[in-house]
């Protein structure tokens, strides 16, 4: 009885603890099991998230500022690289390259230049002033200045008419000068007027209010351009044998007749 009690406990501890690690055997076999199927949906869940952000779109490019007219012609590139400092990306530009300069050719300019070619002194372009003078006695004095803007020839001897007279005034051969007067703008030429002869010699003296100027042209036969119209001093008495002279570049010389 002993023995068969022996083995009874025996039977039932062995029993027990077939249980037991029966037992044991199927809670790690669980846990195993809810371990692996939350590594599973781990593993499951990576691939999807890196699937995910292999298909997200890029960040979109910034576009490239145009080309304007200004950047090109200041030498700036709208390709230029960025700085960021403090957060804010800033255009880096470059330093301006100035542009090659462009060689034009022209045509040498002709300055501008008055023209000099002389002219015949005329009424039209010189002044002329008569005036009484106290030596010689009986005498008158013509001036003629150049008021144009070129030179001018005073040809020969003034031509004269006093008041209405139909004959010109006689010209003193022997004051003719070596050469023609020439008168820059200006400058002016002088011509003695003789009223009278020797008394007694001719006509009586007639008094004159008004002297017509006419002026001698490169032929001194005739007269050219506009004469000048003067009056008279007062008291002036003229006859046939006076004379008027050459023109003459000093009034000295001309008064020495």
């Amino acid at each position: 009885m002993s023995s068969n009690r022996n083995r009874n406990r025996i039977r039932i501890r062995t029993t027990v603890l077939a249980t037991g690690a029966l037992l044991a055997a199927l809670s790690l076999t669980a846990c195993g099991s809810d371990t692996g199927t939350d590594s599973a949906k781990a593993g499951a869940a990576a691939p999807a998230a890196h699937s995910a952000a292999k298909q997200s779109p890029p960040p979109a490019a910034t576009p490239k500022k145009a080309v304007t007219d200004a950047d090109t012609t200041s030498g700036t590139s709208t390709d230029a690289p960025t700085t960021t400092t403090g957060g804010t990306p800033k255009r880096v530009v470059p330093p301006a390259q100035s542009e090659p300069k462009k060689t034009t050719t022209s045509s040498p300019r002709t300055p501008s230049t008055p023209n000099r070619t002389p002219a015949t002194c005329t009424g039209g372009n010189t002044k002329t002033v008569v005036s009484k003078v106290n030596h010689p006695i009986n005498h008158l004095l013509l001036t003629v200045t150049n008021t144009g803007d070129r030179p001018c020839y005073a040809y020969y001897a003034p031509k004269l008419r006093f008041d209405d007279a139909q004959a010109v005034f006689p010209i003193l051969e022997s004051s003719l000068p070596q050469a023609v007067v020439t008168l820059d703008p200006g400058r002016s030429a002088y011509a003695a007027i003789g009223l009278t002869g020797e008394p007694g010699a001719g006509p009586a003296p007639r008094k004159a209010a008004h002297l017509q100027v006419n002026f001698s042209g490169r032929n001194a036969a005739g007269s050219t351009g506009a004469p000048a119209e003067l009056t008279l001093p007062a008291k002036t008495y003229w006859d046939d044998n006076g004379y008027v002279t050459y023109w003459q570049t000093d009034m000295a010389d001309a008064l020495t007749f």
